[in-house]
């Protein structure tokens, strides 16, 4: 069968997108998904309209597209903590970049011929859980007119 993309777009709230990226790794190791469900964030931002680049840390917090630390922010932190500075106060909310984006959330299903129902069974329940819900949602089926551009976005934000 043909890949589907479904794509999310989840505003400035970067603590849902997250969230629904766990949920969708949760699946994929739950139901021993491997490939056929895959994620990719995109990131624009607002002030000049042109998404980020995948892996480009977030200003706030120094974590790349994966939310792990990328090797800049481990390196600094190496210095930082060989200088002994008192530790800041961490609070329970991560603070707000200062330049605002817009998140979108790109989940491609690339199931086999055999798996019709597994395949329409996704499609269904994916914008149907809660972290979903919250955001605006767009399927892109092969058969549709942007499938080509969705699937070059896709494919460039590895």
């Amino acid at each position: 069968m043909a890949p589907s993309i479904l794509i999310f777009n989840f505003g400035t709230d970067e603590e849902a997108a997250q969230q629904a990226k766990r949920k969708i790794e949760s699946w994929t190791q739950g139901f021993r998904l491997g490939k056929k469900i895959s994620v990719k964030f995109e990131r624009e931002d607002f002030s000049s309209g042109a998404p980020k680049e995948p892996g480009e840390p977030h200003e706030a917090d120094g974590l790349d597209e994966d939310g792990d630390e990328d090797s800049a922010s481990r390196h600094s932190a190496g210095k930082k903590a060989a200088t002994k500075k008192a530790p800041a106060k961490k609070s329970g909310k991560r603070e707000k970049p200062a330049g605002t984006s817009k998140v979108l959330l790109l989940v491609q299903l690339d199931f086999s011929d055999h798996e019709k129902l597994t395949h329409q069974r996704w499609l269904d329940r994916i914008p149907s859980e809660e972290p979903f819900k919250s955001a605006s949602g767009e399927t892109i089926r092969q058969n549709d007119p942007g499938f080509a551009k969705a699937k070059d976005r896709f494919d460039q934000l590895s």
